[in-house]
Formats: C-alpha cells, sequence, structure tokens
C-alpha cells in the first residue's frame, strides 16, 4: 500500500504534465529511484587517462552500486536516500582491485573503495543548487544548460524530456568546481591542488507508458553514464609532473530489475561478502550528503599525510568505517 502522501500524487488522473513542475519532480524520481521500495541499480565502465594533447588510455574499470528510495512528503517535496558504491576493478578480469600499479610513478597503491553509507536530500519544484567545498564556493546548478530561468529569475524544475516514439529520453548534468577537501597542505601526494572539478552526466531512457503508469511506483531505467574529474586522491598524483591531468569515464547504468539483477555478478558477489548493508536502507529519512564524493570521504578517512596538520575533516564519531579498501586499513589516529 502506498503511504498516504505517496498516494495522492501516484492516483493523480491522466498522464504526466511535462508543464508542471510537480510532475516532472514525481517523474525524476520515479526514473532516478522507486516509492514505496528500495531499488538497487548498478554501473560499471572504463576510466581513461588524458595528460596534455596525448591521446587517452585506458586505467581501470569502475564498477558500483546504488540502493535508492524515494517517497513524496505532504508539502509537495521529493524526498530520497540512498547507499552507494564505488570500485576501481581490473580491466581483463572485472575483479574488484585492493592495490594498483601506476604506470605514471611507477609505485604500487592501496586502493580506495569508495563507500557513502548514507546520502539524504529534499527536492523542491526548483531546480537544486549543490552547495559544495568551503564557504565562498560557488554551488553547482543541476542542468545547467538545458534548464533556464523564468521570468522572475528562478528555475522551474522542468526537465529536458525528449521523445523518440515511446522511449523519453533525459539528460541530467553536475559541474562542479570547488575548493578540494584533500588538501595540497595535508596530503601532498594525494592532493592535486587547492580546486577540483568533477563532472557527471547522464542521459535516461526509459518508456513512456511506464512512467505515466501511476499505479506503478517505479520504472525500468537504462543510460549512458560519463564522468570527469581531477585524478582520484588515492592515486597519489600530487607533485608529479602530470598532476593535473584528467580522468574520464565511460559507463552504462541501469536500475529496475528484480532484486540484484543490476549488478555484475563480481561486483555483487564482493558487495555480498564484504559489506551486504550497502544493498540495504535505513528506516529513516535523514538529510545529508557529508559523504557524497570520494574526496570529501578519503579526507575523513585517509590520515594526513603531513604529521604536522591539523586533520579537522576526520571521519566523525557514529560514522561507519569503509568495510573495504585504504579506508578501512588506514589508522585514524596521528
Amino acid at each position: 500500500m502506498p503511504s498516504p502522501a505517496n498516494a495522492a500524487i501516484m492516483n493523480r488522473p491522466g498522464g504526466l504534465d511535462f508543464s508542471d513542475p510537480k510532475d516532472n519532480l514525481w517523474a525524476f524520481g520515479k526514473i532516478w529511484a522507486g516509492y514505496e521500495e528500495p531499488v538497487i541499480g548498478g554501473f560499471y565502465g572504463l576510466m581513461y587517462a588524458r595528460v596534455g594533447n596525448k591521446r587517452m588510455i585506458p586505467l581501470f574499470s569502475y564498477e558500483g552500486t546504488g540502493c535508492l528510495q524515494t517517497k513524496w512528503d505532504p508539502d509537495g517535496f521529493l524526498n530520497i536516500k540512498s547507499r552507494e558504491t564505488g570500485y576501481f576493478t581490473d580491466l581483463a578480469t572485472g575483479e574488484v582491485l585492493e592495490a594498483w600499479d601506476n604506470p605514471f610513478t611507477g609505485e604500487k597503491q592501496e586502493v580506495y573503495h569508495f563507500y557513502n553509507n548514507v546520502l539524504g536530500g529534499r527536492l523542491g519544484t526548483q531546480i537544486p543548487k549543490f552547495v559544495m567545498g568551503d564557504v565562498g564556493d560557488a554551488p553547482t546548478l543541476m542542468n545547467e544548460g538545458t534548464v533556464f530561468p523564468n521570468e522572475d529569475g528562478e528555475y522551474p524544475f522542468i526537465l529536458p524530456f525528449n521523445q523518440f516514439g515511446n522511449d523519453l529520453l533525459l539528460s541530467w548534468d553536475y559541474t562542479h568546481e570547488y575548493t578540494n577537501p584533500v588538501t595540497p597542505e595535508g596530503w601532498p601526494k594525494s592532493s592535486t591542488g587547492k580546486t577540483i572539478t568533477p563532472s557527471e552526466h547522464f542521459l535516461f531512457y526509459v518508456d513512456r507508458d511506464e512512467l505515466e503508469d501511476r499505479s506503478n511506483p517505479s520504472a525500468r531505467m537504462r543510460a549512458g553514464f560519463s564522468r570527469q574529474c581531477n585524478w582520484w586522491p588515492w592515486m597519489k598524483m600530487g607533485g608529479h609532473e602530470y598532476q593535473d591531468g584528467i580522468l574520464f569515464g565511460r559507463m552504462f547504468s541501469q536500475k529496475g530489475l528484480p532484486g540484484l539483477d543490476s549488478v555484475r555478478p563480481k561486483v555483487r558477489d564482493y558487495i555480498e561478502k564484504n559489506a551486504p548493508e550497502f544493498f540495504t536502507l535505513p528506516d529513516d529519512w535523514p538529510i545529508r550528503n557529508d559523504r557524497v564524493g570520494t574526496w570529501e570521504c578519503y579526507g575523513q578517512d585517509i590520515p594526513p599525510e603531513n604529521p604536522d596538520y591539523e586533520w579537522e575533516s576526520k571521519r566523525k564519531d557514529g560514522i561507519i568505517a569503509p568495510p573495504t579498501g585504504s579506508g578501512a586499513t588506514a589508522v585514524t589516529e596521528i
């Protein structure tokens, strides 16, 4: 049975009105996750390195999961909660890497696995702006380039849907620039500078009839997913001649199959063995994003390389430590 708040919008008659921010918001919740029950999705693909004007070369695969759920609250807001993982896997075998030979530095590095224990947010009928980094960093407007202000200077939650046949196509983009949580002063080898510029770009594909069926709390989603970012901090490229290189990833993403069927077998088995709680969600609906990105988590889990640096970002008590990777083995007392 849907909750009363979910039922109020799920039982609205007719199809979706794509000029109505509330219908767009409800559709996004159904595409991204699902109402009433957690939905498990997976992604996988390759990450390439680019240095200067040289051709890109593949380094490793990038693969992970999301366990997500949405609900519609009585005030007309979309609540989202999730648990996420991200792993670096061997190009040839698909096995999760615990150590990696850096071809640029000649050093073997312990791999940092990404675990976001709880991400929770609340979206309204305006396109969200995400605040990352330190005070003074400019917030990121989602979908910049495909959403535009109205006469009041506001950005209503109207998404750039396109329809071909019965396929609905939707883009979802963010392009961050903010202060690096892994500071050069604290982590001179792990940090690539004072700022970082990660971006992610999704191209969702969903069946319109399935999306507009308000009796169905979720919709099968397939997506192309690309990512561009600075070197991951665990690669230890700080101070190297190629410190300003970038990583580019292209991945597949999907959700909506039964159970764990959206997750590839080797990563599914790894999570079931080492971190099965990441296929579940807590009962409450927290509002928090303090571990939303790899740099934020790395700066909380990995002690500074500089012993004289004051570790203000150290992981707070009560936050679950990463179950595997360098975040699980790091000494957290300095």
